[in-house]
């Protein structure tokens, strides 16, 4: 299989599909892509254009008939998966899913089903596993250079107001989905462990837009959280923050503490005559995790070639929509939530 090409296939070409394909286009070794669907015209015709490729279609089940393409790519709203997912599937093609992999714990099992009855790879976009600095901090962890891990902290802010579409938390998940899966996933890898009990809080501070016929969206999250294995987590979480894109991780043992994050886009400090310094905070998780996506999409085609299972898998997307449901209860409620 090593002189394979893979040929992939974009459903959904916003920004986020965009970083794929690019990918996928013109870095990724044994990749081409080679055709993207998206209901929108307009983006189907400006994918086109940039990645200069020839096929295109409004309806992804077209793109599944394509006998030429082995495996695809979905990033579309959350609500969409698992209806694409099984399709793909039972089209025979492999699939790399964005995060959150589904709305409930169920539709991500269908997924999960699918996978395995039509013998395809199911790889859930979580790309902060295969950034470099998040890796080697794993190396640490396991190496135990900071004792036994007592409690992980994870943090995912956006600089963006959310899409009107967001504030209905039925349809979107809310935050919790859109923004902190991402901080689930690593509470899950550090602690080596599942969630045991969630307790979290949400409000609305930042979009007044949504108070009256959305007054369950929340627009700034807390969550604090018990592991099976006795270990503790927390996550915050918020959109439209204004100041920049922000991500950060620590990771507290009993003999030290792993700091992970960069808020710096460029790595320069100003001081001015004022006496006050100056650093430009990053704006965009596009460029913060621009070669992890990278890596990301080169183990997903790796995969595939060796018949391997995926780094990270569906049972991983599933566990964090898991969370998900739960923490919006939590939020619904203000009980704890046993999982």
């Amino acid at each position: 299989m090593k002189n394979k090409k893979v040929s992939l296939g974009l459903i959904g070409a916003g920004r986020a599909g965009m970083i794929h394909a690019r990918n996928f286009r013109a870095a990724v070794p044994h990749a081409v892509l080679t055709a993207v669907a998206d209901p929108c015209r307009d983006n189907v015709q400006a994918a086109l254009e940039e990645l200069e490729i020839e096929k295109g279609y409004e309806d992804y089940r077209e793109l599944l008939e394509d006998e030429e393409i082995d495996a695809v790519i979905i990033v579309t709203p959350t609500k969409y998966h698992c209806e694409i997912a099984v399709a793909a599937a039972k089209a025979g093609k492999h699939i790399l899913c964005e995060k959150p992999m589904a709305m409930t714990v169920e539709e991500c099992e269908i997924m999960e089903a699918a996978a395995k009855e039509y013998h395809v790879k199911l790889q859930v976009a979580f790309m902060r596993r295969f950034d470099r600095a998040f890796t080697e901090a794993k190396n640490v962890v396991d190496a135990g250079e900071i004792g036994d891990v007592v409690m992980v902290r994870s943090n995912t802010r956006g600089p963006s107001i959310p899409k009107p579409w967001m504030y209905d938390i039925r349809k979107s998940n809310g935050p919790l989905a859109e923004v902190n899966s991402h901080d689930i996933d690593t509470l899950r890898w550090f602690t080596g462990s599942e969630f045991k009990t969630v307790y979290a809080m949400g409000g609305n501070y930042r979009c007044p837009d949504a108070k009256q016929d959305f007054p369950d969206f929340y627009d700034n999250v807390i969550l604090a959280a018990g592991f099976a294995n006795g270990m503790q987590g927390m996550i915050d979480g918020a959109q439209g923050v204004l100041y920049g894109y922000d991500a950060r991780v620590e990771i507290l043992g009993t003999k030290g503490c792993i700091f992970l994050g960069k808020t710096q886009e460029r790595p320069i400090t100003v001081c001015r005559s004022d006496m006050r310094s100056y650093e430009a905070f990053t704006n965009s998780w596009k460029f913060l995790f621009k070669d992890a996506y990278l890596e990301e999409d080169m183990d997903f085609v790796d995969c595939i070639l060796t018949d391997r299972e995926p780094k990270v898998t569906g049972h991983d997307g599933k566990m964090a929509v898991k969370v998900v449901n739960a923490g919006n209860l939590s939020v619904s409620t203000g009980q704890i939530i046993t999982l």
